[in-house]
């Protein structure tokens, strides 16, 4: 199994992953496009913080089930704790310490259609309404 270390850009979280990277994604969200995220997906297990737990800072939105967490210090967003797979992380391959990206397949993901349920939407948040709301 892979080991792979990684960090923020200015090194206050730290982390490592337990799990072998055969799989990157894009997803086309409204959250992921405006962040640029290419990512690996990993069990909760996979997933240690080495350093600076208390540097995380917590984004959630719509839903509120994804947990998405970025440096306070420097505002790198790190990982994701998965809206359609709450046991799983979505890992930003770039904090990732001498990893290639080139030499693993990239799928693109489909999150532009998933289901807006807050009220608060903005307008700019695509995907088909809940009508309950």
């Amino acid at each position: 199994m892979g080991r792979h270390f990684g960090s923020c850009h200015c090194g206050a979280v730290s982390f490592r992953l337990d799990a072998d990277i055969v799989e990157l994604t894009t997803c086309d969200c409204s959250l992921c496009a405006k962040r640029n995220a290419l990512m690996t997906k990993v069990h909760e297990s996979q997933l240690t913080i080495l350093s600076g737990a208390d540097a995380l800072r917590l984004y959630e939105w719509n839903t509120r089930r994804a947990k998405h967490y970025f440096c306070s210090v420097c505002g790198i967003y790190t990982f994701h704790r998965k809206r359609a797979a709450p046991d799983h992380y979505g890992v930003n391959i770039f904090c990732l310490d001498d990893f290639d990206p080139s030499a693993v397949p990239v799928r693109a993901t489909e999150g532009i259609g998933m289901t807006v349920v807050d009220p608060a939407a903005r307008d700019q948040w695509p995907g088909p309404r809940d009508p309950a709301v």
